[in-house]
């Protein structure tokens, strides 16, 4: 019988992420499942992008009416939602320790008072960037093979946001056998993005981990303000945003980030307790371009795919001669091959 609420638990992984490779780590998940009395499950994996978790950005329990996860548990599906190594509440190798975010003023200032960290450029105890595609791509295999064994299914519907296409996109590709359906929500999509290996489809372009190219470090942090800062940029009408979300979300960020909680400048000269930060991952990403977006005429036909995204998206629609930052949500639906694909923009 399908349960009314949800269920977390964690799939054990062994780590194929360079600084704790063959570790075995542990996986977040929380399930939501819909399914009616005998029938058979309808599994359905939801993936986080870069800098808001899981849990905040679908599961989000605020008047009840937030929780895209509970929607569709609502709709009969057995949703799962999950968190990649580094990110909300599953394994973070290498992170806890203030010295491995990213080495600029900016950055070290925002750990003053709190944990009391030293302002100087002392660079970071570990000097690579921390996950990568196929770590990514591994993780996400990982808990596809859990969800399947769990539900008895054969395939999954995948619904990512923002830079989990950068995962979810090139993984339906390789493992379109296991997926039924992919559903992107403000994709990133780098056109001329990172190329794989020459002569292969999805192999690393150079060796792991990276330790140059500005991705000498692990992690950055974030802030509340920045949070703020980057919505308010797309807000176009008035009401488009309800008062009080940017404290929610915030609240949820900071629910699953124990460490990152206890950092940061103080809240108020009346009130000393940190305002916190969220701790966010370096990560070395290929294979996600105008070229592999076309391998094997997959997307739109073995695997159909849907898109939707905002007018006014600043962050997943940019300009075309910024090289690896340049992301277009139109180009993405041009290169799906096949004709099984649908696109929204959201007024």
């Amino acid at each position: 019988m399908a349960t009314p609420g949800f269920e977390d638990f964690y799939v054990e992984h062994k780590s194929t992420i360079p600084a704790n490779a063959g570790e075995l780590v542990r996986l977040f998940v929380r399930r939501r499942n819909g399914t009616p009395d005998g029938e058979q499950s309808r599994p359905v994996l939801m993936l986080h992008g870069r800098s808001v978790p899981a849990l905040a950005g679908f599961d989000l329990q605020y008047k009840k009416k937030y929780s895209w996860a509970e929607a569709l548990q609502k709709k009969n599906y057995d949703v799962f939602v999950m968190e990649l190594q580094g990110s909300g509440l599953s394994t973070r190798p290498k992170m806890g320790d203030w010295r491995n975010i990213q080495p600029t003023e900016a950055q070290r200032k925002l750990l003053v008072p709190n944990p009391n960290a030293d302002t100087d450029m002392t660079p970071p105890i570990y000097t690579s960037q921390l996950n990568n595609s196929q770590s990514d791509w591994d993780e996400v295999d990982k808990v596809v093979d859990s969800i399947l064994d769990k539900t008895g299914a054969t395939k999954v519907d995948l619904i990512g946001w923002s830079a989990a296409s950068q995962q979810l996109g090139p993984y339906a590709i390789q493992h379109h056998k296991k997926v039924r359906s992919l559903f992107l929500l403000a994709p990133i999509f780098p056109p001329q993005g990172r190329a794989s290996k020459p002569g292969t489809d999805f192999d690393p372009p150079v060796s792991l981990p990276v330790s140059t190219q500005g991705f000498g470090y692990p992690m950055t942090v974030g802030t509340k303000g920045g949070v703020d800062a980057a919505w308010l940029k797309d807000l176009k009408c008035p009401d488009q945003r309800e008062p009080g979300m940017v404290d929610e979300v915030w609240k949820a960020i900071m629910a699953v980030d124990s460490v990152g909680a206890d950092w940061g400048p103080v809240k108020s000269p009346t009130d000393p307790s940190p305002q916190g930060l969220s701790r966010i991952r370096n990560s070395y990403w290929w294979g996600w371009n105008s070229t592999t977006v076309k391998l094997h005429d997959v997307l739109g036909d073995k695997v159909p795919v849907c898109i939707v995204y905002g007018e006014h998206d600043s962050v997943v629609n940019t300009a075309s001669n910024l090289g690896l930052l340049y992301f277009s949500v139109p180009e993405l639906y041009r290169l799906i091959p096949k004709e099984k694909k649908l696109m929204f923009r959201l007024a």
